[in-house]
């Protein structure tokens, strides 16, 4: 049962929830997509943690070879390859490393090298299994990284999976939902928060997966997001209130289900009402 938690930006609180959820739970895994700036282990702490290298095929060119055709320069839609007086140049920090300019090359004056452009690593926490994608500053894409984390947890369907997805709806963000049972988009009480939600509400229904919605930082009076989700027909899985002591627990890196009883019942129940709708979705889409 994979789970994915995003927002239409950072700071709204995705982390806060997926990291409570997944601590919440008898046994689970998280998994940090937001592989730029991934912070789920800082409140995890995961102890026994091993590290893997990911690599990436980048072109490498044999002058000797290269009659200048310029038949790759024209492929690269990413603007990764340039002629440059006769001679190949190649920007490997815009590759994208499909491949395409060493397929096309009649001259077979391209081959490929390994790249290293970031790692992931697994460890232990109370009963979660901790993994986090971390890309190396620069790279273009985080996208190898997070098809490694998400298939490298393929076997464990039976265990509750927390994805937290990379803010906002673009490709890395698509990437991370593209096999999740169930979505949670996480959305603050203002009107900027509006307009971050309707992004990722727009991905989900493009995507066609079921989800509902989390309003954080939630305070007495109007809330523009909550109207947002009445005025669109969404579920409202719960509230979690603008709170001192949460806001202080979460700027310290704790869990605030392993520090309060109190919100470990808010979360536990938010875990419930999620697992519900999962399994009534899959007996009704199975």
């Amino acid at each position: 049962m994979r789970i994915a938690v995003l927002s239409g930006k950072g700071g709204t609180g995705k982390t806060l929830v997926s990291v409570n959820l997944a601590a919440a739970a008898p046994k689970s895994i998280y998994i940090d997509c937001d592989v730029e700036e991934p912070n789920g282990h800082l409140f995890f702490k995961p102890k026994d943690v091993t590290e893997e290298e990911i690599v990436v095929k980048i072109p490498v060119v044999d002058e000797q070879l290269c009659n200048g055709c310029r038949i790759c320069v024209d492929f690269c839609k990413f603007n990764a390859l340039a002629c440059i007086n006769g001679k190949l140049k190649i920007f490997e920090e815009v590759c994208h490393s499909c491949g395409g300019c060493v397929l096309l090359c009649p001259m077979k004056a391209l081959s490929e090298k390994d790249k290293v452009i970031g790692k992931v690593q697994k460890g232990y926490s109370d009963g979660v299994t901790v993994n986090t994608g971390i890309l190396n500053t620069g790279e273009a894409s985080g996208i190898p990284i997070i098809k490694k984390l998400l298939n490298d947890n393929k076997c464990e369907e039976n265990n509750l999976t927390f994805i937290d997805c990379p803010p906002g709806s673009a490709c890395i963000v698509m990437e991370s939902i593209k096999e999740a049972d169930y979505c949670i988009l996480v959305a603050e009480p203002t009107l900027f928060g509006v307009h971050n939600l309707n992004m990722v509400y727009e991905l989900v229904e493009l995507f066609d997966k079921p989800y509902g919605v989390v309003l954080n930082k939630c305070l007495d009076g109007v809330n523009p997001a909550e109207n947002f989700c009445i005025e669109k027909g969404i579920e409202i899985l719960g509230k979690i209130p603008f709170d001192n002591e949460l806001g202080t627990l979460n700027s310290n890196a704790k869990i605030a289900v392993r520090e309060n009883e109190r919100y470990k019942k808010m979360f536990t129940s938010l875990l419930e009402k999620v697992t519900k709708e999962v399994q009534h979705e899959t007996v009704t889409h199975p």
